[in-house]
């Protein structure tokens, strides 16, 4: 049975069809330094062995797009300190933060010494969970880009709707646009151009790139996650760079509409306001890259409610995800990789999440040298 856009974004003479274009245009003295701002397209490259079909000269640099990565220690710390001091808070997150390392254990250690932290599919399994247990003070840890925070949003205004006041959000939301003008604006960074993240540009849309196209000159293509997908974004920004262009484009036209979801959109910005600054995982602290909840619904904000600690935790100096969100070191250069940093004991926070780069490295390795 065929699956609509599936199937025709595998399609094999496609492929082969696309990667015979790139290979006519790109000449032998060319070498394009490419960021996937994704960690799905990180995934999908290794996942479908793409690096190993386009030419040597186009090379992968493994951006900032998973939002696990990019956390910070500290704030998994700060959530797990209210619910283990706290009998009477259920700590509730998505399972891709269960298994990210903090100071004194992950989400799962903390569960396995008897706190009561609970994995959830949506923040309404946390309002959910909240609603039967009104003797409890439920947390929803939220995380991710504004492809996740249009949910969350809905979530605090369901809360808000039936007045549920033992339901709070501990927002880890952070946008896309400010850590590219952050890693662009390193010292030395080279990228000629982006693959943009599909996830996120569904509901921003194309235009909040305009910046990155007119003020640094680099192309941006946003894109889908199968393989013909990323091919043909790949070709896109080739045929920008080779002309000298720089602009955005969608590539990913089934999805992502120039406007991003409107209403989408709307609900986030009637819940959410920007943070003055947020520290990013191997990045530092970034202006106005991250979400809080405005004032007016500081009731659902544990930040506000717990009168949250701060926690600063120095990252292990030899795990080297810093320089490699940045593109300056692949993951396997990294001193820590598959020997005491692996997906079974991750040190670093690439390495936890299946999409991270590290992670996606390490996997892809070990299966090839298994078959």
């Amino acid at each position: 049975m065929k699956m609509r856009y599936i199937d025709e974004f595998r399609n094999p003479d496609l492929i082969k069809k696309t990667l015979e274009e790139i290979e006519r245009i790109v000449e032998p003295d060319d070498h394009f330094r490419i960021m996937e701002a994704c960690g799905g397209h990180t995934y999908s490259i290794f996942h479908f062995g793409l690096q190993e079909l386009l030419p040597k000269n186009i090379e992968f640099i493994h951006g900032p797009g998973c939002p696990v990565c990019v956390l910070p220690p500290g704030r998994v710390d700060e959530g797990l300190e209210i619910a283990s001091k706290n009998s009477e808070v259920i700590f509730t997150a998505f399972g891709d933060v269960m298994r990210v390392p903090g100071k004194k254990g992950s989400p799962l250690n903390h569960k396995a010494m008897g706190t009561d932290v609970r994995m959830i599919y949506s923040p309404l399994d946390a309002l959910n969970i909240a609603i039967k247990n009104p003797d409890k003070k439920v947390i929803l840890f939220a995380i991710g880009f504004e492809t996740t925070a249009p949910s969350t949003a809905i979530t605090v205004l369901k809360a808000k709707e039936l007045d549920i006041d033992n339901f709070f959000v501990y927002s880890n939301h952070v946008k896309i646009i400010p850590v590219l003008k952050s890693i662009l604006d390193q010292p030395n960074m080279r990228i000629d151009g982006f693959i943009g993240p599909g996830h996120a540009s569904v509901i921003i849309g194309a235009h909040p790139y305009e910046i990155i196209a007119k003020e640094y000159k680099k192309p941006v293509v946003i894109s889908g996650f199968e393989p013909l997908d990323i091919l043909q974004s790949i070709l896109m920004l080739i045929k920008q760079l080779k002309s000298g262009e720089s602009k955005v484009e969608i590539q990913y036209k089934r999805v992502v509409m120039e406007e991003g979801n409107v209403s989408a959109l709307e609900i986030i910005n009637q819940v959410f306001e920007d943070r003055p600054a947020f520290e990013w995982r191997g990045l530092g602290a970034i202006q106005n890259s991250a979400l809080k909840l405005k004032p007016e619904f500081a009731k659902w904000d544990a930040e506000v409610h717990f009168n949250v600690e701060k926690i600063h935790i120095e990252e292990n100096k030899d795990a080297q995800c810093g320089e490699i969100l940045k593109g300056m070191l692949k993951p396997n250069q990294c001193k820590l990789f598959g020997k005491v940093c692996t997906p079974d004991n991750p040190v670093g926070a690439l390495m936890v999440s299946s999409e991270g780069a590290c992670a996606t490295y390490y996997n892809h390795l070990y299966s090839t040298m298994s078959s």
